[in-house]
């Protein structure tokens, strides 16, 4: 009777949980991305101290300086490429258009439908009119909003990173139980030692992602090479979707800009190999198994959090389920939970 009111209970919970997760998105969700931004900074800086010369050299204030100023630097970055390459998107839309007709109309010769497509009889059957100047408009809305909310998570990553220092302090004053204490800081600890390392070395794989498919995009001659390689940096925080997408976006700009296929394979043919050695031989060297998460759970905890938060709950998807399964493996209630979620069943 008692485990079944301890379900009840918990299970109500977790709803009440998620419900309250749901309508404070737009607050919780720029608290996260700070806290995601310090996470970086403070792996950032103890990567640092791993190089050979240069850890040794500088100071750990001067190593948290160094990774502020890389992650604002790349922040700019995305913001300038937006803001040079809007007017430009937009004004050769129309014409990006018209070569995707072109294309649906080669697909239809290849496939030997009779009816040659238009965007008349394209609209008629797929009742809706593909319109890639308004689609691009609505993106680069959305986009335009999300400097602001740009804005929003810097400050809370500096307040953040202002109370770091007292957080420790903090701990001990939580409680007079010299237990509970110990317990609470090898909590936070775990946590901040594997979330920390886990997004810094992400970071850096991700960046090196981006440059090496800029230059085949480069090489190419792809247009807006560098925004392309912006957004495959960031969708690769997304687990297994975020690599599909970061190939799908440039694959559709290259098959509107190059009416020759060969080179639309080409292209592609690059992204995917980029995609599949980074993914299978560098990210599992640099990074192993530092979450030590199921991939089924990754799957579950990527659909629950696109859910409640849309894209940003896909893009924290992963830490905040690798947070969750080191407190559950701290208290023996919900130790069973993170065995579940934990990957070969040992934390």
């Amino acid at each position: 009777m008692d485990r079944l009111q301890r379900f009840v209970h918990g299970t109500a919970l977790m709803l009440l949980a998620g419900w309250l997760l749901y309508i404070g998105k737009d607050i919780f969700v720029p608290v996260f991305f700070g806290l995601f931004v310090v996470y970086v900074i403070v792996g950032l800086a103890q990567a640092m101290h791993g190089l050979p010369l240069l850890g040794r050299v500088l100071p750990l204030q001067a190593r948290y300086a160094l990774s502020v100023l890389v992650i604002t630097l790349s922040l700019l970055v995305v913001v300038y490429l937006f803001l040079i390459n809007k007017d430009r998107f937009l004004a050769i839309a129309p014409q990006y258009q018209q070569s995707l007709l072109a294309a649906i109309q080669r697909l239809a010769v290849l496939l030997r439908i009779e009816a040659e497509p238009t965007w008349t009889t394209l609209r008629q059957e797929l009742l809706a009119q593909i319109n890639i100047q308004r689609l691009l408009g609505s993106m680069l809305a959305s986009v335009s909003s999300m400097i602001f909310s740009i804005i929003v998570v810097c400050m809370y990553a500096t307040f953040l990173l202002a109370e770091r220092r007292f957080f420790s302090r903090k701990i001990e004053n939580m409680s007079s139980d010299a237990g509970r204490v110990a317990r609470i800081r090898a909590i936070t600890t775990d946590i901040n030692k594997r979330i920390g390392s886990y997004l810094a070395l992400k970071t850096l794989i991700n960046l090196f992602l981006g440059a090496i498919s800029w230059g085949i995009m480069v090489f190419a001659g792809l247009e807006f090479a560098a925004f392309w390689a912006v957004l495959i940096a960031l969708l690769n925080y997304v687990p297994y979707i975020g690599s599909f997408l970061g190939v799908l976006f440039p694959g559709i700009m290259a098959i509107m800009q190059f009416p020759d296929a060969n080179v639309v394979f080409w292209v592609l043919l690059g992204l995917v190999l980029a995609q599949f050695l980074i993914g299978n031989f560098l990210d599992p060297y640099l990074m192993g198994n530092s979450l030590n998460l199921s991939p089924f759970a990754i799957l579950v905890s990527l659909a629950i959090w696109s859910e409640l938060w849309g894209i940003a709950g896909a893009f924290l998807a992963v830490p905040i389920t690798a947070v969750m399964v080191i407190i559950f493996s701290g208290f023996p209630s919900t130790r069973p939970i993170a065995v579940l979620l934990s990957r070969n069943g040992s934390l």
